[in-house]
């Protein structure tokens, strides 16, 4: 496969899973930010930007429905949903001879609904009608991949940026919360409401698996375990891990250059420490710590992968 297209296919797999999580942290803050006093909705605006990955920007000016409309729709703000949608949909014009017509009318129809005036006029009628709608159609859009895309190295690509997009991000999010919610002092246990676990479980879209696997006894370690350490649930980091590690060899196994030992050892070693930690061990040591260096990894498995794939040398693709 060109190097080109492998990129294509992973930042448009990247930008797509990016623009769900934003709607999905926005949606869910919003919700909360309706029962924050006046003093705290900067504070926890500003914990859920710190959440997406963007320790500055889309500082609060004091109106939540403008910093949300922004956060939807301002096509320069590269933390907003219509930039990310923008780029998958960009990405995806480039390599259009490798994707399937199914798949670009999904992306396409997306692209045009949260571009026109028609999706602005709905965000100020309803913000979470129009952000459920976004996700419906990012949704048909994987749906879609699966089923209508040869499972080879290209679709094998898009499976690692949506894996290795939403670690990532899985991780942010827990790291960010985890003073609140995972050592938090006298006062801020008695405040800190089951609302707020219900919040952050929405985020990850796992309120109900989580209540399958533990019931609706909510608590700061099970819900850590749970988007941390699961083996089963997609958003956990866990599961995420796996199927990044997975379509690494997969791409390998199909004919594509074979994987360099620092790249195997990357996502081997993260894969690893996630499969033989156990939840006592993360909270007895630094939770913090531990979820900053899984966060750490992916992005040094990220470099390696463009490194290896995109951005190599013929010298050094001659030589394998």
């Amino acid at each position: 496969m060109l190097s080109r297209v492998a990129d294509s296919l992973y930042w448009m797999s990247r930008y797509l899973e990016r623009a769900e999580n934003t709607v999905r942290q926005l949606d869910v803050t919003m919700n909360l930010m309706l029962d924050t006093g006046p003093d705290q909705l900067e504070a926890r605006w500003l914990r859920m930007v710190a959440g997406l990955g963007k320790q500055v920007g889309m500082v609060w000016n004091g109106s939540l429905e403008d910093m949300a409309y922004n956060m939807v729709f301002d096509s320069s703000e590269p933390a907003s949903v219509i930039y990310c949608v923008n780029g998958a949909r960009e990405n995806a014009r480039q390599v259009r001879e490798e994707i399937s017509t199914e798949q670009w009318q999904r992306l396409n129809r997306l692209f045009h609904h949260i571009n026109s005036p028609q999706a602005q006029d709905q965000f100020r009628a309803d913000a979470s009608e129009l952000m459920a709608s976004i996700v419906d159609g990012m949704y048909l859009f994987k749906g879609t991949t699966d089923t209508t895309m040869i499972h080879g190295q290209g679709w094998q690509f898009i499976r690692l940026g949506r894996y290795l997009e939403r670690a990532y991000a899985t991780a942010t999010l827990l790291e960010v919360n985890q003073p609140q919610l995972f050592q938090p002092s006298a006062d801020e246990r008695s405040e800190y409401s089951y609302l707020e676990l219900v919040g952050l479980l929405r985020s990850c879209t796992s309120f109900e698996a989580y209540c399958q696997v533990y019931t609706a006894d909510l608590s700061p370690d099970r819900v850590l375990e749970f988007l941390l350490l699961n083996r089963d649930f997609p958003h956990a980091i866990r599961y995420c891990i796996d199927g990044a590690h997975e379509a690494t060899d997969a791409i390998q196994r199909s004919g594509g250059r074979r994987s360099p030992d620092e790249l195997t050892a990357s996502i081997g070693r993260l894969h690893a420490m996630l499969g033989f930690t156990s939840i006592r061990e993360v909270l007895h040591g630094d939770p913090a710590a531990f979820l900053h260096a899984i966060r750490e990894q992916c992005l040094h498995i990220h470099e390696l992968i463009y490194r290896h794939y995109v951005q190599y040398s013929i010298q050094s693709a001659l030589a394998v």
